[in-house]
């Protein structure tokens, strides 16, 4: 998600802040130095208020000047104000009795009321998803029945998901929503900025991983079970710690890249988001693939149902291929009921449905955003925290508590615990 911080300099080191500020002060002296221009009409002075050079303004008028580039969340193109009142003196605010800029101009209320409630979504979104995946992953480890392939990669996804939703929430309280620790800039939340990143890539890659085994399955029909989660394992955990390691190491080595806590984009977060864009291609593939296969399969299995003396070897192996899809995932379900041609439909719009939030396909819309100022936009950024932050609930929703083989474990604990009672 995108971070919004309204009042920390985009100026990333202090030093050159400062430089840039006493250099605009002293171009600021050397103007206001000038000799005044001698006529009756009463004038304040030209002076620079810490930020900008403000020009002597005629009494009773207000002064306006462009708002400080330097300033993050500041439009430029918008402009501050200050007061020349009737004497010839500036305004002063009343809280502090010295004279006053008026900067708030410069800050788009509408759109910093906006970025509040994204980040809110956000962190109640990602607090409830990490609470239904820590449930859910308590009930994968408790349950021994629940121990096939699919099981574990979910496992490992879960995972995945949920410690970068718990990683996000304390990067977000602990170093963007905090200036001092942005501006001490301390290895630690270097560290955390690395580890959020890792857990957000790994995540991608172990929804790559669900929809290449989900794939495999469909389209070899004797599958090494054994020798699946280690290649798994590498994909989901290896790969993305080879491109964070790369991403920091380069990052730690270019000056310019290591300040405020790494907030800030880099020139290296391609190497992240060019294999996560890859990953989420290919899950688009697995799963267009996937849908194909499963109509071609039911077809094939209610041929099979309806004929099966004069079934074809061919359309026998897709049968068996789709038990053997059904067997390797623990799958609880029936094969008496022959398939109608609408419930073959129906079946695969229903796992198109299912595997997209798995397959983090719903990511795929969220690169076209907007431009700033249109009338979508409110609607891009609600979509989008709603999407990005709810993924774990979905996901947790789908493939634990409404999952067939999690259900039934889980009931027999409950009714012996009712019945002990």
């Amino acid at each position: 998600m995108a971070d919004y911080q309204y009042g920390l300099s985009s100026i990333q080191d202090n030093h050159i802040l400062h430089q840039v500020i006493a250099k605009r002060k002293k171009m600021c002296e050397s103007v206001i130095n000038d000799p005044p221009v001698s006529d009756s009409n009463v004038w304040c002075p030209g002076e620079f208020d810490g930020w900008t050079c403000i020009n002597r303004t005629k009494a009773g008028e207000v002064a306006k000047f462009p708002c400080p580039y330097f300033i993050l969340g500041f439009d430029t193109k918008r402009f501050g104000q200050k007061t020349c009142l009737p004497d010839g003196s500036w305004f002063k605010h009343p809280d502090s009795n010295k004279t006053w800029s008026n900067y708030t101009t410069c800050v788009d209320l509408d759109d910093l009321k906006l970025r509040n409630q994204v980040n809110m979504i956000y962190k109640w979104g990602y607090t409830v998803s990490l609470a239904a995946l820590a449930v859910s992953i308590f009930i994968f480890f408790y349950f021994r029945s629940l121990t096939c392939t699919r099981i574990q990669i979910h496992k490992n996804l879960f995972i995945s998901l949920a410690v970068n939703n718990c990683l996000w929430l304390v990067w977000y309280e602990a170093v963007v929503d905090n200036l001092p620790v942005l501006m001490t800039n301390g290895l630690g939340c270097k560290l955390l900025h690395v580890l959020v990143q890792y857990f957000l890539v790994a995540t991608y890659f172990w929804m790559f991983c669900e929809g290449l085994y989900l794939h495999t399955l469909l389209v070899v029909t004797f599958l090494t079970e054994s020798k699946v989660m280690p290649f798994l394992h590498t994909i989901g955990w290896g790969i993305p710690a080879l491109l964070v390691s790369t991403y920091a190491v380069l990052r730690t080595a270019t000056p310019g890249e290591t300040l405020h806590c790494w907030i800030h984009e880099s020139l290296y977060s391609w190497i992240l988001s060019g294999p996560v864009c890859l990953s989420m291609l290919a899950n688009l593939v697995f799963l267009i693939n996937i849908v194909r296969l499963l109509l071609v399969k039911l077809h094939a299995r209610q041929i099979t149902m309806s004929s099966p003396k004069h079934v074809a070897p061919r359309e026998r192996a897709q049968s068996f291929s789709l038990r053997s899809f059904k067997r390797n995932n623990c799958s609880v379900d029936s094969y008496d009921k022959v398939p109608t041609s609408s419930s073959r439909t129906g079946k695969a719009v229903r796992a198109t449905l299912i595997l997209i939030p798995l397959l983090g396909l719903q990511y795929i819309v969220t690169p076209f955003r907007p431009e700033p100022g249109t009338s979508w936009e409110p609607v891009y950024q609600v979509t989008s925290a709603v999407v990005a932050s709810c993924q774990g609930l979905c996901v947790a929703l789908l493939f634990c508590f409404f999952n067939g083989e999690v259900k039934t474990p889980t009931g027999l604990i409950i009714i012996i615990l009712i019945a002990l009672r």
